[in-house]
């Protein structure tokens, strides 16, 4: 039973004595004394006085027995001196039965150390006041809460003790919290109600008291709940709710069944349910659980005529409870959650550490991505195109690379797609093509002598959408002098695929400019090649997928489609006057056949990989023999 102590008064200081007599507020009857005519004035007077004062207490000896407050008054060794009817009839006992009791023993102050030691302080003199709550066992059986409040008898060495029953209050105060913690939809308990118990869960590590350490949550979400609500109305959502939260609680139930730990189903909002597990006993216990959930929520569901299958995604995790979080649990919960309905719903998935951590660097990409390139963080490198006749450098690829501070170098499979999705590709698409340009346009002015190379830059289908492309090529062009044919740019096959509108203009635009079009990986894709006819392309790359095909392994030939495939899309191109390009070019024998077959030029590891500038300069003065060393 706890309390709490205050230095406030209480009703019973309306009991004030104006005697010293030993016990002033209840005073012993006594007897008016008689007049006497001859006595003097200052006697008369002094015979008013001390019927005024014997009239004073009997109004206060007569206002404490008839007061509703219980009430005692208590001397310095604690004893009860006399009590009222109200604290006999709270107590369910005569009010004289109560002279002489131990006053501590009757209200149960002895119960709590602190408590124990302010009640000593009051009757020393050395505390003013002194207020707690007490449960009291009435001789009846029931139990009533009670407010103690204690405070001196001025002018005296007693106390005044008082009680007040609160338990109505008390029971209006559970009934209210109640309400507050539990939702009124589904009885479950709320979202506050599950974190209060999630945090207390995690306060004490349960080993302590007997437990495993552990702790377990499944966090539910319904799949399509929101039809269900648009279609039918949210009075069916509603029971469609109450009844997944009466299986899931019968769940609960039978698998807590003879366990340690104790469940708790708790309704978070909307559609969103949790199943807490404390003193989980390991990742199996939880995956049962969130099997059993899952299996009785995708069980239809007869509500007002109505037959409903609905199915649920639940992600789950299970750890020691040191060292976690409330936040970094639910964090965890929610990150699981969102994977299962990823992976394909109507599943569970269990949390993967790993698969996190990837999920993490990922958002530490996306929100260092934008301030990268204003810290040129990012760096281009350069993989030739090379004439699979003369062997000569026709142009390069522009590769851009993030040199990360925190993760190292990093390649466009790493952060191309992030950049896309956060539409940091528009910024980071028109400082490459800067850079790319201005390079292509050193190499001429370092090389007069030699053929001028193209450069190759990669081009986002978001970068046509969301940004002036045919204006910035414009004016890179213009800024850095490099000529429109010079310049290259590649779109992947899926995203020229049905362009229409505002990307077949600026496509159109760009290659009326003179800048070339390439379609990358081409062969992958739709492989529609009707658009070609309708597409202002100049150059195809084939995907390295037919290349490899061309390679002799150990014991085998290389596979005779392949090479029909590439001729036959070869020839195709150069009826439409397209130029080919066969990329992941690694052997001489895959040059060879290549070049047989008529492609035009050939890009990969056989030349070089990606390289610095330097580099590139020097293959552009090199003897056409020597790249393919």
């Amino acid at each position: 039973m706890s309390g709490t102590s205050e230095g406030t008064g209480s009703a019973a200081d309306s009991i004030r004595p104006t005697t010293t007599e030993r016990h002033p507020a209840v005073p012993a009857a006594s007897t008016a004394p008689s007049g006497t005519s001859g006595r003097s004035t200052a006697g008369r007077t002094a015979v008013r006085e001390s019927e005024l004062r014997e009239s004073e207490l009997r109004d206060y000896r007569a206002a404490f027995n008839a007061a509703h407050l219980a009430m005692a008054v208590v001397d310095r060794d604690g004893f009860v001196v006399n009590a009222n009817a109200a604290l006999a009839g709270l107590l369910g006992t005569e009010p004289h039965a109560l002279d002489g009791q131990n006053a501590a023993d009757l209200v149960d102050l002895a119960a709590e150390a602190r408590t124990w030691q302010a009640y000593r302080e009051v009757l020393r003199g050395r505390r003013a006041r002194l207020r707690c709550t007490r449960r009291l066992k009435h001789p009846d059986g029931h139990s009533l809460w009670t407010e103690i409040t204690l405070g001196p008898v001025p002018g005296t060495g007693d106390v005044l003790l008082s009680v007040a029953d609160i338990s109505d209050r008390r029971d209006l105060q559970a009934r209210l919290r109640h309400l507050q913690m539990h939702d009124p939809v589904t009885r479950l308990p709320n979202r506050a109600l599950f974190f209060e118990r999630l945090s207390a869960a995690l306060e004490t590590p349960s080993y302590e008291r007997g437990g495993t350490g552990r702790i377990g949550l499944c966090y539910l979400d319904l799949d399509g709940f929101k039809a269900v609500n648009d279609t039918l109305g949210h009075r069916v959502g509603d029971r469609l709710l109450t009844a997944v939260a009466a299986r899931l609680t019968h769940c609960a139930d039978q698998s807590g069944y003879g366990r340690t730990g104790g469940h708790l189903v708790a309704r978070l909002g909307g559609d969103e349910f949790a199943l807490l597990v404390e003193d989980s006993t390991g990742t199996e216990q939880l995956a049962d659980l969130a099997r059993s959930a899952l299996a009785a929520v995708q069980e239809p569901f007869d509500l007002a005529g109505q037959r409903l299958s609905v199915s649920a995604s639940i992600g789950v995790v299970e750890r020691v409870t040191a060292g976690t979080s409330a936040t970094a649990l639910m964090q965890a919960a929610d990150t699981t959650l969102y994977w299962a309905k990823e992976d394909g719903k109507a599943r569970w998935t269990l949390f993967d550490p790993e698969r996190n951590a990837h999920r993490m660097t990922r958002q530490a990409l996306s929100s260092t991505l934008r301030p990268a390139v204003e810290r040129d963080e990012f760096v281009l490198e350069y993989q030739p195109l090379v004439d699979l006749e003369s062997g000569v450098v026709r142009g390069v690829e522009a590769l851009v690379r993030w040199n990360h501070p925190q993760f190292g170098t990093l390649t466009p499979n790493r952060f191309i797609g992030i950049a896309e999705e956060d539409g940091s590709i528009v910024q980071l698409g028109q400082w490459v093509l800067r850079t790319a340009c201005r390079q292509a346009r050193r190499w001429q002015i370092e090389h007069p002598s030699d053929a001028p190379v193209f450069v190759s830059v990669n081009v986002a289908v978001r970068q046509v959408w969301d940004s002036d492309l045919v204006g910035d090529v414009a004016e890179i062009l213009a800024e850095t002098g490099l000529a429109p044919q010079l310049l290259q740019l590649e779109l992947t096959e899926s995203a020229v695929m049905g362009s229409a509108g505002r990307p077949l203009q600026a496509l159109q635009a760009l290659s009326d400019m003179g800048v070339r079009i390439a379609i990358d990986d081409f062969g992958t894709g739709y492989s529609n090649l009707a658009y070609l006819s309708r597409l202002p392309v100049s150059v195809l790359k084939l995907d390295g997928s037919f290349v490899r095909g061309f390679r002799y392994e150990e014991g085998a030939h290389p596979n005779p489609a392949d090479e029909t495939i590439v001729e036959a899309l070869v020839q195709l191109a150069h009826r439409l006057g397209l130029t080919v390009t066969a990329e992941c070019v690694e052997t001489a024998g895959q040059a060879a056949r290549l070049r047989r077959v008529g492609c035009d030029t050939g890009q990969g590891w056989l030349y070089s990989r990606a390289v610095a500038p330097e580099r590139i300069a020097e293959m552009i003065s090199a003897r056409p023999q020597d790249l393919a060393r």
